[in-house]
């Protein structure tokens, strides 16, 4: 982390000379830029647009990577610097974000931090799961998945839309508005779904085979679970004690489903099935999208609509 934010913070400090000493000739955007970091964010700003072109918006990590190690290249930093609305997740996967932005002119950016605009937690190891070894003095590590609850995705969609009503043309604010609103009564909709599948299940309790990245979903709902690893975690093989635990909880309580996140490799999933009669299904948190995915048209809620019936199965 410490290698990663310090080689960050020198390209800032090259861009950020570069921008400040060509300013004058430094193009200027034809329509005011959205940057976005990652795939919710892009989302939230994508149905407020409801297709106007009046704004350019921009997705800086690429469907199909890995947003937990992702570094800007020259061009992502140049567009910071020249867009008028940016929107960042706000936790320790974007410590390169606090060194560009301390290298650039803000005066001019709307600034959105998604954990800002929610009650964030701290990352949580419940009982079997795989602890890292502490860093940063031991300072408490805030789970970054805010928009997994579709509630907090609401709460997030509203602050962006405020900044983008703000820059945008007079003219053009009453049909963003209406966007919003229709937007976040399908967030709504979508909450109300999860609680009726909660509601009606015959257990509360769901086990991933991998990095928990649903804390605000399972917070929201009143849904206990068993994992791997944190949702930020860097691990991805999971030691023998972890394992036993996991498997040893899904036969205790019968737990038909065992879940993986998207882009996971599946192995401790896999090898927890392997060893009960559980099916293995995928939970997808819309952290990202696949490039085919996103050719496709997935939104965050296509993508929850998915997880709808996933759940169902898991808590039945």
């Amino acid at each position: 982390m410490l290698k990663k934010f310090c080689c960050v913070f020198i390209s800032a400090i090259l861009i950020g000379s570069m921008l400040t000493s060509c300013k004058s000739n430094a193009s200027i955007p034809e329509k005011p830029m959205i940057v976005c970091t990652v795939f919710p964010a892009y989302d939230f700003a994508r149905a407020i647009l409801g297709g106007s072109d009046e704004f350019d918006l921009k997705l800086l990590i690429k469907p199909g990577s890995e947003t937990h190690s992702y570094e800007p290249a020259p061009k992502d930093i140049i567009d910071i610097q020249n867009c008028r609305i940016f929107i960042y997740t706000g936790g320790e996967s974007d410590e390169w974000v606090k060194s560009i932005l301390g290298s650039i002119d803000t005066e001019n950016i709307d600034i959105i931090s998604m954990m800002g605009c929610v009650d964030a937690v701290e990352e949580e190891v419940v009982e079997g799961m795989q602890e890292e070894p502490e860093e940063d003095g031991g300072e408490p590590q805030y789970d970054e998945h805010v928009w997994t609850s579709p509630v907090n995705a609401a709460k997030i969609t509203r602050t962006i839309s405020g900044s983008i009503i703000g820059a945008a043309d007079e003219n053009s604010r009453s049909a963003l508005e209406k966007n919003t609103e229709n937007y976040i009564a399908e967030l709504m909709e979508l909450d109300g779904e999860f609680r009726k599948i909660v509601e009606n299940g015959k257990r509360g309790t769901i086990v991933f085979g991998d990095r928990f990245s649903f804390r605000y979903f399972a917070d929201e709902y009143g849904l206990n679970y068993y994992a791997a690893f944190p949702g930020c975690s860097s691990e991805t093989e999971a030691d023998a004690g972890t394992v036993a635990f996991l498997i040893d909880k899904v036969k205790d309580e019968n737990i038909p489903v065992v879940f993986y996140p998207e882009m996971s490799n599946k192995k401790v999933a896999v090898t927890i099935c392997e060893s009960t009669d559980a099916a293995l299904m995928q939970l997808n948190s819309c952290h990202n999208v696949t490039a085919d995915e996103f050719k496709q048209g997935a939104t965050y809620i296509s993508l929850m609509r998915d997880n709808i019936a996933a759940l169902e199965a898991a808590l039945n």
